[in-house]
């Protein structure tokens, strides 16, 4: 289905029964919103209704020009407003990567519109701040940002041969068709920019994030190139709700990819109420 927000266009994929408890799975980069199909597949199955946006900048009918419009605030807009177009008073909240990031920000922002908040390898802002200032490891991890924030020369680089940088940013995780499917998507005219200017708009005072108060669950894959363990487990400290740690061992940064029955558990189970915490 398309939402019109204002003058912007987004593409979401609605499935599962109509009348059943919403959930909104937000896409982390360099993804579409297909990056969540086999989660899908299963909270469908369990008699759950989702919803998958492409995301500003993802969405070709939702790409502006400026990088300040693609700060986490007007993300969260995006997602509120998409909640409201839908008819959803509340709802599960689930994102990965970027997406996570988002999800905490509207969940802090907006906790009477969240039921539940299930984030995938991205910590909590404050959390996530305190690593990047505090523990090398996550220093060194997160050097690739410096090279996204750089206009141009980061399309350049991720773009040359064919793609080959950002097909590699996958590693092999992902089926070979999942993997062009995103790098497709990412090749049309300006859609890189669009989605590399998250990094760009990124506030540097996340480490002022107030705690989330809705039943958390996070969710760390040790083999994480991108986010390691300190964040993780800092992540507790800014949780005021129900929250738990889920640690899937061996797999990749694409968990939802990788291990779609782990994220599909964890979310039925936060939402039943049975995580720990």
């Amino acid at each position: 289905m398309e939402i019109q927000l204002g003058e912007l266009t987004f593409d979401v994929l609605a499935s599962g029964p109509e009348s059943a408890e919403p959930v909104l799975l937000l896409h982390g980069f360099p993804q579409t919103a297909h990056s969540w199909h086999r989660v899908v597949a299963l909270l469908n199955a369990a008699g759950l209704r989702t919803y998958a946006p492409n995301q500003r900048g993802y969405s070709p009918g939702a790409r502006p020009e400026e990088v300040a419009d693609y700060a986490v605030p007007n993300l969260v807009r995006d997602v509120v407003g998409i909640a409201d177009a839908l008819g959803l008073d509340s709802f599960h909240l689930v994102g990965h990567d970027w997406g996570a990031a988002v999800a905490w920000s509207t969940a802090i922002a907006h906790p009477e519109r969240v039921r539940t908040l299930t984030a995938v390898s991205v910590p909590h802002p404050a959390a996530f701040a305190w690593a990047r200032a505090n523990d090398p490891d996550q220093v060194k991890r997160s050097e690739y940002i410096n090279l996204f924030r750089m206009p141009g020369r980061a399309e350049e680089v991720l773009l040359a041969n064919d793609a080959e940088s950002l097909r590699k940013v996958f590693g092999t995780a992902l089926p070979v068709e999942d993997t062009e499917i995103h790098v497709r998507a990412m090749s049309e005219p300006g859609a890189l920019t669009a989605a590399l200017n998250w990094y760009r708009a990124a506030a540097l005072s996340e480490g002022a994030a107030p705690p989330a108060r809705v039943p958390t669950t996070h969710i760390w894959s040790t083999a994480d190139v991108a986010l390691g363990e300190t964040g993780a487990r800092k992540c507790a400290e800014f949780v005021d709700a129900p929250y738990e740690l889920r640690v899937l061992d061996g797999v990749s940064h694409w968990i939802p990819d990788e291990a779609p029955e782990a994220v599909a558990h964890a979310v039925l189970s936060r939402m039943a109420g049975t995580s720990a915490g």
